[in-house]
């Protein structure tokens, strides 16, 4: 620390009575830290006067309400209360996924066969049905399966919902009599087994809901007779086909 000295000359004018007042120069030592020190004149007065200005490098402003000190000593990042609310949201919308994809996406093919009517079945109680040429690596009819199992749950008082497996040599007689070339096949047929038509592969629900509801009105046509969309060949069934004549799927 080097030593600073100062010395001051103050005269102050004269006071009410008359007298005059002089003080002597005095000498201010003081230890300080290495600084400048200038004088600065006040414009604002009447009278010259001087400022005494101590520049050692810092500032002095207060400090800003948005960064306070944690218990830590360390300043608190005015993001804190953000990230935190950032945080809980990606944790709900995380959650709100999860429960969408188990309520609704989380349907398999492996549901839609469990829930699916015996062929031999739905030829015979005098309802119309819906036909369904699917596999389990179809990636078409994977995705197509909670569309088709909420159509099902709506209209399975009215209308039969068969599940056939390409894969299953079984079915090799029904897959040349619709003429399955491409799956998801779905056939539409009236009460006595006769087809009014079909649709393949991906296509709108509203496609497959108003045929549906046409074959539960009894009507003599459905409105999409013949519509094809993206779909995967039956062909590659050869490469998969199990032997299983006990399933209906």
């Amino acid at each position: 620390m080097a030593a600073a000295r100062l010395v001051f000359s103050l005269s102050l004018p004269s006071s009410t009575h008359g007298i005059n007042r002089k003080f002597q120069p005095f000498l201010l030592t003081q230890t300080v830290a290495p600084s400048r020190v200038r004088c600065q004149s006040t414009p604002e007065s009447s009278e010259p006067q001087e400022k005494l200005v101590v520049d050692n490098g810092s500032t002095s402003e207060t400090s800003s309400p948005a960064t306070k000190e944690t218990s830590s000593g360390f300043p608190e990042s005015p993001n804190r209360d953000v990230n935190r609310r950032v945080a809980v949201a990606s944790v709900v919308a995380a959650l709100a996924l999860f429960l969408s994809t188990r309520l609704d996406f989380g349907i398999s093919l492996k549901d839609l066969t469990a829930s699916a009517l015996p062929y031999e079945e739905a030829l015979s109680n005098g309802k119309p049905t819906v036909v369904e040429f699917y596999a389990d690596w179809c990636e078409v009819c994977r995705e197509l399966a909670p569309d088709v199992y909420k159509i099902e749950q709506q209209y399975k008082d009215k209308v039969n919902f068969v599940m056939l497996n390409v894969d299953n040599t079984k079915w090799e007689q029904e897959l040349d009599e619709f003429g399955v070339e491409g799956i998801p096949h779905f056939a539409f047929l009236d009460r006595q087994g006769n087809e009014e038509g079909n649709v393949v592969g991906r296509l709108p629900r509203q496609y497959l809901v108003e045929n549906v509801n046409a074959l539960a009105a009894g009507k003599q046509s459905i409105p999409h007779a013949r519509a094809v969309g993206q779909y995967s060949s039956a062909e590659a069934r050869k490469v998969h086909q199990v032997t299983d004549p006990l399933s209906h799927g």
